[in-house]
C-alpha cells in the first residue's frame, strides 16, 4: 500500500472547545472511570545521553534496577543503538540490554535511528544473541519540521519516514513492538511554531507503519496547554487518544500544566525522568524532561492514579543527581524529601 507523502501538509481546524475546556479540569473529576497513567521513564536514555561526563555503566544499571524494583516502574527506556560518535554516552547500551536486571512484565526499549541500530539491537535479542528476550521494544523517531530533522538526522521530514518505514517493518517481522517519537509537535528551535496539521500527517503515517503508540514531543519545552492539545486533536483524526503519549520539557515551566491538559484530554501514557534529567543538543535552550516526581504528584492529586511509590522516585532523584554532580531538578522532589526529613527529625525529638 502507498504510504501518503510526509510534505503533503494540508491546514486543519485547531482543537475542539471540549478539548480546551478540559485544561480546567477539576482535580480528582472522572474517578469512577479507568484514571491509570502509564509513566514511560525516559532518564536511562533521554535523560542521560546529553551528560558531558560519562556514566559509569554500574550507575545506569542501577538507575535501571531502582526505577523498576523500588519505584514499581512498568516501562523503562534503557538506551539506544545510535553511533557512539555522536552521542557518546550510548555507546554502552549493548551492555546495558545485556547486564540490566530484568523483571517480568515490564517493558524495556531500547532507541534505534535507522537500520544500522536496528540490525545491532536484533543480534542482541535474537535467539543466539547475548541478550536474547531481554527486549521486545524499540522506539524510532522523526521530527515535525524538515530544519529540526536536518539538523538531528541530517535528512527531510519525508526521507525520515522512508526509512523509518523500513526499520518498522522489519522490526515487526522480527516480533518486536515498534514506539514512535515526532519531536518539535509544538515549537522548532529553527522554524518557530509548528503547524499542528503537520504533526496529524506524521502521526497518521507513523500509525499506518505499524507504531503501537505515538509520543508527541515538546522538545523545546516552548508549548502551552492549548498547543499541546491542539497538536493532540489533530493527531486524534487518525487514532483514539490513548494511542498517544506526551513528551514535556519544562524549559519555559509549563510542561506539567501540558501534561494534565493532554491527560484530561484522553491520553494515557507520559514519558518523564527522574530529577528532571536531559536535554536536547539539536534544541539549544531547552531544559531537560518534565522530571517524573512532579509529574506523578500532580496526577495522583489530580485523581489519577499511576501505581508508582512517589517517595522512591524521590529518592531516586536526588541518588542520581548526586551521581551526575547536579542539582536536583525536581521541586517535587525535594519537597518530598525535605517533609520527609522534618518528619522524621520530629518523631525523634517525640522519642526524647
Amino acid at each position: 500500500m502507498a504510504r501518503p507523502r510526509a510534505d503533503a501538509y494540508s491546514l486543519l481546524p485547531c482543537a475542539t472547545s471540549r478539548a480546551l475546556a478540559s485544561i480546567a479540569l477539576s482535580p480528582g473529576l472522572g474517578k469512577d472511570s479507568p484514571h491509570h497513567v502509564r509513566i514511560v521513564e525516559v532518564s536511562p536514555r533521554d535523560g542521560l545521553q546529553n551528560e558531558k561526563q560519562v556514566v559509569p555503566l554500574t550507575t545506569k544499571l542501577e538507575l535501571i534496577r531502582r526505577l523498576v524494583e523500588e519505584a514499581g516502574v512498568e516501562t523503562v527506556e534503557a538506551g539506544s543503538f545510535v553511533s557512539p560518535k555522536w552521542v557518546p554516552q550510548m555507546a554502552d547500551s549493548a551492555a546495558v540490554l545485556e547486564q540490566m536486571t530484568v523483571k517480568q512484565g515490564v517493558s524495556y526499549p531500547f532507541l534505534v535511528p535507522n537500520d544500522r541500530g536496528l540490525v545491532n539491537f536484533l543480534d542482541m535479542v535474537g535467539p543466539k544473541g547475548r541478550a536474547a528476550g531481554r527486549s521486545d521494544e524499540i522506539a524510532i523517531f522523526t521530527a515535525a519540521t524538515d530544519a529540526f530533522t536536518k539538523a538531528n538526522t541530517n535528512c527531510t521530514i519525508h526521507e525520515s519516514l522512508e526509512r523509518l518505514s523500513k526499520v518498522t517493518s522489519k522490526a515487526l517481522g522480527h516480533g518486536i513492538r515498534v514506539r514512535g517519537y515526532i519531536s518539535v509537535v509544538a515549537d522548532c528551535p529553527y522554524s518557530g511554531k509548528v503547524n499542528p496539521a503537520d504533526v496529524g500527517k506524521i502521526a497518521k503515517t507513523l500509525l499506518e507503519m505499524g507504531c503501537y503508540e505515538i509520543s508527541l514531543g515538546d522538545t523545546t519545552g516552548a508549548g502551552t496547554p492549548g498547543q499541546m492539545l491542539n497538536v493532540l486533536n489533530e493527531c486524534t483524526r487518525h487514532a483514539p487518544s490513548v494511542r498517544f503519549a506526551a513528551h514535556c520539557h519544562d524549559t519555559f515551566g509549563s510542561a506539567v500544566a501540558n501534561v494534565l491538559a493532554m491527560v484530561n484530554a484522553g491520553v494515557r501514557v507520559v514519558d518523564a525522568a527522574v530529577g528532571g534529567l536531559g536535554g536536547c543538543p539539536y534544541s539549544p535552550g531547552a531544559s531537560g524532561n518534565v522530571d517524573v516526581e512532579s509529574v506523578v504528584y500532580a496526577l495522583h492529586e489530580s485523581g489519577y492514579d499511576t501505581g508508582l511509590d512517589l517517595d522512591a522516585l524521590a529518592q531516586i532523584g536526588a541518588w542520581i543527581s548526586q551521581q551526575l554532580d547536579r542539582p536536583n531538578g525536581s521541586s517535587a522532589g525535594r519537597a518530598i524529601l525535605a517533609r520527609a526529613k522534618v518528619k522524621s527529625q520530629s518523631a525523634k525529638q517525640s522519642k526524647l
